[in-house]
């Protein structure tokens, strides 16, 4: 039976009566009709990402129906390591490594085998299903793609773990090349919506991202692929990243909050509320039922002390910290997710 966070049923106290719903947006009703095979549509995603506050509790209940369907009460766990620091010819924004960023982040080339097998061994320590292996890069170059083709082997063969690849711009050769030395997933986010792209980013194009993901699938790998709330975009873009995503049949989605780093173009820029971050979560549930749906870069700062009830609709996060920035300590981690009755898998759901 599915798990219903607003507890209906309960009797109202003598001489009150029960508050009305707020609004009549029928979620439970949309999940019945994913559930049983329907969709979700543009105009009904809007309506999630508009529906009030007091609603919040109903659109998770529905949601996590969604969840349970596809995954169960489990949690999966990423590790991120950054392979390769700031360095970058792009101008993305957002982020603390691109060219234009003036963030005091560590710069360094791809790491040796040393460093990369010592990051894989705390992986599987915390219990993580996946190993992520990032560089900051407009794509990988030969050494960088040689390095990568060495450890890949080597980490699986002594730790047992998936490999997710985020190495920028992928050509269809070097997709297959990754494919060939045994990566299991290729990260690429489209982080946005395609109208909105050219305002966070100048140096390529949405469909640069769009056709790495389609190599990454046509060599026979998992895409993994999402996006970044909070960067001025509009609802309309959010809704558009979400179904783009759908219709890539992207196998993994994870979903960051805008961590605005001072010294990038988005410095001080922080519009998000955790209502806002729970309401984007569940529509990226509704539209994407069956994908893992990971919690990611900036839900310490923005979903705060609310951060457990995103698990009630996405089934996954990174333990320890991201690329340039601090993350949630793992030991608290790992409390959440037991008190919230969840358990950690290194199995994929549905």
């Amino acid at each position: 039976m599915a798990t219903d966070l607003t507890t209906p049923g309960t009797s109202a106290p003598a001489g009150s009566s029960a508050p009305p719903s707020t609004s009549a947006v029928p979620f439970d009703a949309w999940a019945d009709r994913i559930l049983d095979g329907g969709e979700l549509t543009r105009d009904e995603a809007k309506q999630i990402l508009e529906s009030p506050d007091d609603d919040l509790l109903r659109l998770l209940s529905a949601g996590f129906r969604l969840r349970q369907q596809h995954f169960g009460k489990t949690v999966q766990l990423y590790f991120l390591m950054n392979a390769k620091s700031g360095l970058c010819p792009e101008d993305c924004h957002y982020c603390s490594q691109s060219k234009i960023s003036e963030a005091p982040v560590p710069k360094y080339n791809i790491l040796k085998r040393d460093a990369l097998m010592d990051a894989a061994k705390v992986a599987a320590e915390r219990g993580a299903k996946t190993y992520c292996l990032v560089i900051s890069a407009r794509g990988p170059n030969e050494r960088e793609m040689k390095a990568v083709e060495e450890i890949v082997p080597e980490i699986k063969k002594q730790y047992g773990l998936d490999i997710c690849a985020c190495l920028g711009l992928l050509s269809k050769e070097q997709a297959d090349r990754l494919k060939a030395c045994g990566v299991d997933r290729v990260n690429h986010n489209l982080n946005t919506g395609e109208e909105y792209y050219a305002e966070i980013c100048t140096t390529h194009t949405y469909a640069d991202r769009v056709q790495t993901l389609r190599h990454v699938r046509d060599a026979g790998m998992e895409m993994c692929s999402g996006g970044i709330i909070g960067m001025g975009e509009t609802y309309d873009d959010i809704i558009s990243m979400a179904f783009d995503l759908k219709e890539l049949g992207v196998q993994s989605i994870p979903l960051n909050f805008l961590n605005s780093i001072d010294g990038t173009p988005l410095e001080g820029k922080k519009d998000l509320s955790p209502q806002d971050c729970l309401r984007a979560l569940a529509m990226f549930r509704f539209v994407n039922p069956s994908r893992e749906l990971r919690i990611s870069g900036g839900r310490e700062i923005h979903l705060r002390t609310l951060q457990p009830l995103g698990l009630y609709v996405a089934n996954s996060v990174f333990v320890g910290d991201y690329l340039t920035t601090k993350g949630q300590a793992p030991d608290e981690d790992y409390q959440m997710i037991k008190d919230l009755g969840f358990e950690v898998t290194t199995s994929v759901g549905e």
